[in-house]
């Protein structure tokens, strides 16, 4: 997002402390509007442009305008809004550093079928990214916006009640474990993912009351012991690597599960028809630009590959949006 984010974060003062939802509703009583000459002396912009811009974000919904000015509109005051918990911002300022650019040559990509990132030759596609506080601690923020919605379905339909324990898989900043812990008071879990994580982890959940019940383990998934656990989930990784990889990861996830326990993925997973769910398609073209053998799938095609692992039976189930999950029962 960059710059962008900055054009859409008008002020609002003076607002109670209230679930997002409800503030949203009522959110024209509080916030300032902006002039158009304000706007372009606070944001540096040239007089050439400026009311084109902005008046194209009000075109698309991110601003409302009338003769007194600008002002966000409900859903950017809502998912726009860095001081708000509901903010969904973080991604887009990734995309905007790491992903706009290998975009640009998507040409070269599919001609080539090679990542298109600033480290195309690294063997590992992360390494940069974990090598850099900053780009991690980024990259960890942005993929807590962007798996809230699943992390919250996914805490609301799987049958938790049956189950005492997790280990969420590539945890990132622990998005997934903190639904899960909010949501589910019997429930222990640990968040597994490099070292590096470990910091930003352990304080995530912690600002939300949940170190008693929610740990951190760090190791590599693919070379480590995974920790014991009766269900493992692993969200918006398998898509990440190339196809040995997808089976290597579910053959140990199954081979560390106890008999009846579970495996959770859930991704974009793209219709088995491959013709309706474009956001998963789009993803898997991500991939191609960003990744080195990486590719999202079907759900028929993660169920192929559960069954291959050993997993006695398994299911689809739509989580929310463009995501659904596969779950594997052992």
């Amino acid at each position: 997002m960059g710059k962008l984010g900055g054009f859409l974060q008008i002020e609002r003062h003076g607002v109670p402390q209230r679930d997002p939802l409800e503030r949203a509703q009522d959110y024209r009583e509080f916030q300032l509007q902006r002039p158009v000459e304000e706007l372009r002396d606070r944001l540096g912009l040239h007089r050439r442009g400026a009311r084109d811009f902005l008046d194209a974000l009000v075109a698309l919904d991110l601003l409302d305008r009338d003769n007194d000015g600008y002002r966000n509109s409900a859903e950017t005051d809502l998912y726009l809004d860095p001081a708000k918990p509901s903010y969904l911002g973080g991604m887009l300022e990734f995309h905007n550093r790491s992903i706009y650019l290998p975009w640009a040559t998507l040409t070269e990509a599919l001609r080539t079928g090679e990542a298109q990132t600033e480290f195309k030759d690294e063997e590992d596609q992360f390494a940069a990214v974990y090598r850099d506080p900053d780009r991690l601690t980024a990259l960890l923020t942005a993929m807590s916006g962007y798996s809230a919605g699943s992390a919250i379905a996914l805490a609301n339909t799987f049958p938790w009640d049956r189950y005492q324990t997790f280990c969420d898989l590539g945890a990132a900043q622990g998005m997934v474990p903190v639904q899960l812990g909010l949501r589910h008071p019997h429930l222990r879990g640990v968040g597994f993912d490099l070292p590096q994580v470990q910091p930003i982890f352990e304080k995530f959940v912690a600002d939300y009351g949940l170190s008693s019940r929610v740990t951190f383990s760090d190791g590599d998934f693919f070379a480590d012991s995974l920790p014991p656990a009766q269900v493992y989930v692993l969200g918006h990784v398998l898509h990440d690597w190339g196809l040995d990889a997808k089976r290597s990861l579910l053959r140990r996830a199954y081979e560390a599960l106890p008999e009846g326990g579970a495996v959770i993925v859930y991704e974009m997973m793209i219709d088995d028809e491959r013709r309706t769910n474009a956001a998963g398609l789009l993803m898997s073209l991500n991939m191609l630009v960003l990744s080195h053998d990486g590719f999202d799938y079907t759900g028929a095609d993660c169920q192929g590959w559960m069954a291959e692992a050993g997993f006695r039976e398994s299911y689809v189930q739509h989580l929310v949006g463009p995501e659904s999950m596969v779950v594997g029962l052992k």
